[in-house]
């Protein structure tokens, strides 16, 4: 594990260079595929080195962060272009892929929760620095305060933990069973309000909105996912009175999802109908989850990855509209398909992804999080076909009305895109697909 770090860790003098924007970038890939090499496929933990270890769940999250800011360097090249402190975004977001990797490495509950909390201060940076309205401080202040405010409990029941346990390793945790209340709510707070659950989730789309095209990229490709994987590390220790429970929060899921998918259909904003149909995604992963069933953990294992993937995606098509357009209203935002119609293909590929067509990632993990989510209670099916279907909804909307209808009259050129934008879309794309080939990568990891 700390080969990988160190040649992170030695990127970092590249940062302070001049032009060294793309080397960089192609450094991630070159280390990114070191990792593919590893092939770390493997359902206990392997490379130990000091608190740090992978197993197949780290495994699958960490390729995803080192892929997710790779891409995120390719998307911002306005800010090289424009030079925007380039060198310090470069820094902000090479620390940022340093404290994820390092959150998913953790092999000790205390060294999570530290780099957990860590990895928010590059977010936040990366908001208040390369945002674009003034109303940036006020979505930061909201990410801040949302996180930091649950997350001190978890602190204290980790504490306790240590101090009854003598041990903070997941490895040795998984013995034990506890039944308290107040250290399950604490425990779990922290990811819910991180994934988000519906009721906590309003943090999300004002970020979202607020962040430049690389802070959307890490916040649905990978900040979302480190409440998932928390979750999955949890519940280890805490099954007894997860099935006491657990049915609250099950319940709150599904039924902000359907809610959340009808706020989606009236949004007139792109970037903030992505950010709510990520709330909406999530939603139905934390359910999955909740039911502790086989199906359901690596279902939402599965979904988490793709929707990393997929979202980040479609947040790179509202930046390259808004890069040529200046705005992410759908009213402007019309017609796309006479504006820029090689970029439609891209538009109706990640956005069928998003509605989980075949053959993508999504669609296996959906098929196994409706099964278990059926499977726990047959009740939840009411809300699940309200919700399968306004997903299909929103992202119909959000497809039709940007690319179809009447060009809007400011527009008065034709663009085709750069190959960089389409080899950006190209590589979220790619792995969605191909990584169905793999299924048993995500199914058979417990």
């Amino acid at each position: 594990m700390l080969k990988i770090l160190f040649m992170l860790i030695f990127l970092f003098s590249f940062c302070f260079m001049k032009n060294m924007f793309w080397m960089v970038q192609n450094f991630l890939f070159i280390i990114m595929f070191i990792l593919i090499l590893l092939n770390y496929f493997s359902n206990y933990w392997v490379g130990i080195s000091y608190f740090l270890g992978m197993d197949l769940l780290s495994y699958g999250m960490v390729l995803l962060s080192f892929w997710i800011c790779t891409l995120m360097l390719m998307a911002s090249d306005s800010i090289n272009k424009y030079n925007n402190y380039k060198n310090l975004f470069l820094l902000n977001i090479m620390i940022l892929l340093l404290m994820l990797v390092l959150t998913f490495m953790s092999m000790n509950l205390f060294m999570f929760y530290l780099f957990f909390e860590s990895s928010l201060i590059p977010t936040l940076f990366l908001i208040l620095g390369w945002g674009y309205q003034p109303e940036r401080l006020q979505a930061g202040m909201y990410l801040l305060f949302y996180t930091l405010l649950v997350s001190l409990p978890m602190l204290i029941i980790v504490f306790y933990l240590y101090n009854s346990l003598n041990t903070m390793n997941f490895y040795l945790m998984n013995n034990y069973n506890f039944n308290y209340f107040i250290m399950y709510l604490f425990l779990i707070l922290p990811f819910l309000v991180k994934m988000p659950m519906f009721l906590v989730h309003l943090w999300l789309p004002k970020a979202h909105v607020e962040a430049p095209v690389s802070g959307s990229m890490i916040l649905a490709g990978i900040m979302l996912k480190l409440g998932g994987y928390g979750l999955l590390r949890v519940f280890s220790f805490l099954q007894y009175i997860g099935l006491k429970y657990n049915y609250w929060f099950i319940s709150i899921s599904l039924v902000g999802g359907v809610l959340v998918s009808l706020i989606c259909l009236r949004q007139t904003d792109l970037k903030s109908l992505i950010a709510y149909s990520s709330v909406a995604h999530m939603s139905i992963v934390l359910s999955g989850l909740m039911t502790m069933t086989y199906w359901g953990i690596s279902g939402s294992y599965t979904l988490m990855i793709a929707h990393g993937l997929c979202s980040s995606g479609l947040f790179c098509l509202a930046n390259i509209s808004y890069e040529r357009l200046g705005s992410r209203s759908l009213l402007i935002n019309k017609g796309l398909l006479n504006f820029m119609p090689s970029m439609t293909l891209w538009w109706f590929l990640l956005c069928s992804a998003n509605m989980a067509a075949p053959p993508t990632l999504n669609l296996l993990g959906e098929i196994s999080l409706l099964n278990s989510i059926v499977s726990w209670s047959w009740l939840t099916m009411l809300m699940l076909i309200f919700l399968s279907f306004f997903s299909a909804a929103y992202t119909l909307y959000l497809y039709a009305y940007s690319q179809h209808g009447k060009l809007y009259s400011g527009i008065y050129s034709f663009s085709g895109g750069l190959n960089r934008e389409y080899l950006l879309l190209f590589l979220h794309w790619f792995p969605l697909n191909l990584l169905v080939l793999k299924s048993e990568m995500s199914l058979l990891w417990l």
